[in-house]
């Protein structure tokens, strides 16, 4: 199937079966969200992977009781950079020299550049710039999830920082973003379906300039 109808079978399940989805799709659909592209190749976020029953028993209260947390195989978390600095910028770029067989002052006068503009900006533009990022992993993650046939819910619908102490995230310099259950549609008790999906139509969604 191509991806546009692998986007057309996927809907934001409402219910989940609680069968295991098996780890290939799951390092598949991870690969794909680290593949993704980000603002200079920073990649200033992480994802944690939640399988553990009783923690996400604790999660659930946390996302509105939502019942795809439990009653689905896996939870993906992104969590941001809570700000950029300086040495977290390096760092990456000197990881991408070596990588590339380059010398590692290659990528020297964009870091400087890079830095003169994010450093003004202050933290919370940082933080949000972050977020941004992580989102473009997400979606890649949905989409490669519909390529599996894996059922995944986008939501935004927890407590952020309720969540960032439970993962003791703070301590990380990490904010959680938004997150990802993955499992299994249950078609017998899920209202949603068999509804007809809605989209704005493209007429009104694309303006073509030429």
């Amino acid at each position: 199937m191509s991806l546009v109808e692998n986007l057309k079978w996927r809907y934001a399940t409402k219910k989940m079966n609680g069968e295991t989805v098996p780890q290939d799709k799951v390092d598949y659909i991870l690969e794909a969200a680290r593949l993704a592209p980000s603002s200079s190749g920073l990649q200033p976020y992480r994802i944690f992977v939640i399988s553990n029953k009783e923690l996400l028993k604790k999660i659930q209260p946390i996302a509105f009781d939502q019942a795809q947390i439990t009653d689905g195989s896996h939870l993906l978390v992104w969590a941001a950079w809570d700000g950029y600095s300086h040495n977290s910028i390096s760092e990456v770029f000197e990881k991408t020299t070596a990588e590339r067989g380059i010398p590692s002052n290659a990528m020297d006068d964009y870091k400087t550049r890079l830095w003169g503009i994010y450093e003004p900006l202050g933290k919370e533009w940082h933080a949000t710039h972050a977020a941004k990022q992580a989102y473009i992993s997400f979606g890649l993650a949905i989409a490669a999830a519909a390529e599996q046939k894996v059922d995944a819910t986008p939501m935004e619908g927890f407590d952020n920082k309720a969540l960032d102490e439970v993962l003791n995230l703070t301590e990380q310099g990490l904010k959680s973003v938004v997150i990802l259950p993955l499992g299994y549609r249950e078609e017998n008790s899920d209202w949603l379906v068999n509804l007809k999906k809605y989209r704005t139509p493209k007429e009104e969604f694309i303006t073509e300039i030429k």
